[in-house]
């Protein structure tokens, strides 16, 4: 199948940079572009869509998810992040297949309809989740969860590691590589450390990438210190996991010499500013990252610390928090915003082929609708959709070449069913 997107705004990368073409075409041929051009490409598709007052662009990568966590949404609202586990984790032990799946399915389509494309999971039953992206069509890296443990754990018969080691000979580039198994350590504080470098030796074995949390919040991050004499990222990296391709959510307390360690490693920060700013976690030093050349992706976090998974909102705050915070308009410009939030996030999945519009890349690609109030004028395309564009402008999302959705409707997913089931396990929890 081949479609031609005619009389579009595209948003293409030319020479490593975002370049913005008008009244321009867009070829796809099975899952791939295969042209970008102002000019109608010579070449016949199968058919055509007109863009006009469409800007198509790269789709977004969440770069840090705890997706089917929406089941909880609005428990411990207020709560610094502490307390706000120990509200939501008894509910979250109640949780059975079909929640885990309806939370799924329902985040999916809300993912969809906003404009992602790919996103890194970290969540319970990832091998009963797994088929959601299977069925659904959306690119996604899940993990099992190693964590917990204490010195009595024997460690080859460990559950969590021995589900995690299935779910990578399971499930790891299944449904024609849309979906990735990674390896997780949730964090350092909640796993035993024996254990820990046990799992640090076996996966720098088998290869891969590893998804972390990481000095989130002050007291862990500093407590941490004081107990041990090192940082947390420092103690990663002594147990040999920054030794596989690590992407690591939040350090908002990373301290100097862990960005430098971030940089040395290849490490990916996954900056997570709406959940920081909600859980009173504090705010990255994102712009230190950045100009060491630090790799900086961008994450919406779980659903019941967000309290959504909305993309577009985490580039407007990442565009505008660090500007204020270091009284500095210039820091954090649309160019930067957009790139952490697309290319950067694909590359820490290890999906080099997909991130941008350019012809030989995979594609993942949105369409927004810029005939709105709020969408005009349009003096600057990047500030445009990073500053003024909604989730809900939204009105298609490609992956592979094969559009999952358009114009409000779900292509690959029964809608109608999801909510069903979903309010189901809600009252159920609840």
């Amino acid at each position: 199948m081949s479609i031609l997107f005619t009389d579009a705004k595209i948003i293409t990368t030319q020479n490593g940079r975002f370049k913005v073409l008008d009244k321009a075409f867009l070829g796809v041929e099975g899952k791939y572009i295969d042209f970008i051009g102002t000019e109608r490409p010579s070449k016949k598709y199968d058919c055509e869509k007109k863009m006009h007052n469409r800007i198509l662009m790269p789709g977004l990568v969440n770069g840090h998810a705890h997706s089917a966590m929406n089941l909880l949404k609005g428990l411990g609202s207020d709560l610094p992040l502490m307390d706000w586990l120990h509200t939501v984790w008894p509910v979250e032990d109640k949780m059975g297949a079909k929640d885990l799946t309806a939370g799924m399915e329902m985040v999916i389509l809300e993912m969809l309809a906003g404009g992602t494309t790919s996103f890194s999971d970290m969540y319970m039953m990832p091998a009963v989740t797994q088929k959601c992206i299977g069925e659904s069509g959306i690119k996604a890296d899940l993990t099992r969860v190693v964590m917990g443990g204490d010195e009595n754990t024997d460690y080859l018969t460990f559950p969590n590691r021995l589900e995690a080691l299935q779910l990578y000979r399971d499930y790891n580039g299944a449904y024609d590589e849309r979906l990735h198994i990674d390896w997780s350590v949730h964090a350092e504080y909640t796993i035993d450390h024996a254990l820990a470098a046990k799992w640090a030796e076996e996966i720098q074995g088998i290869g891969g990438r590893l998804h972390i949390h990481l000095s989130e919040t002050r007291t862990e991050h500093e407590s941490f210190v004081e107990k041990y004499n090192m940082t947390p990222a420092t103690w990663f990296d002594k147990l040999g996991f920054f030794n596989i391709p690590t992407y690591a959510a939040h350090c908002v307390w990373a301290s100097d010499r862990d960005i430098e360690l971030f940089r040395d490693r290849g490490v990916t920060v996954v900056h997570n500013p709406t959940s920081n700013l909600k859980l009173g976690s504090g705010i990255a030093p994102v712009p230190d990252m950045l100009d060491r050349g630090v790799n900086v992706a961008l994450g919406t976090d779980g659903s019941a610390s967000n309290n959504n998974v909305n993309m577009f909102e985490e580039m407007h705050l990442a565009s505008i928090i660090h500007n204020g915070v270091r009284c500095n308009s210039t820091i954090m410009k649309p160019e930067q915003v957009l790139y952490m939030a697309t290319r950067a996030g694909a590359l820490a999945q290890g999906r080099p082929d997909t991130g941008c519009l350019a012809p030989g890349f995979k594609a993942d690609i949105i369409a927004v609708d810029t005939d709105r109030p709020h969408m005009m004028p349009d003096n600057d395309t990047l500030a445009l959709v990073t500053y003024s564009a909604q989730a809900s402008d939204v009105c298609m999302t490609m992956v592979d070449g094969r559009i999952l959705y358009e114009n409000g409707e779900y292509l690959t997913m029964d809608r109608e069913r999801i909510f069903r089931d979903y309010a189901a396990s809600c009252v159920k929890l609840l």
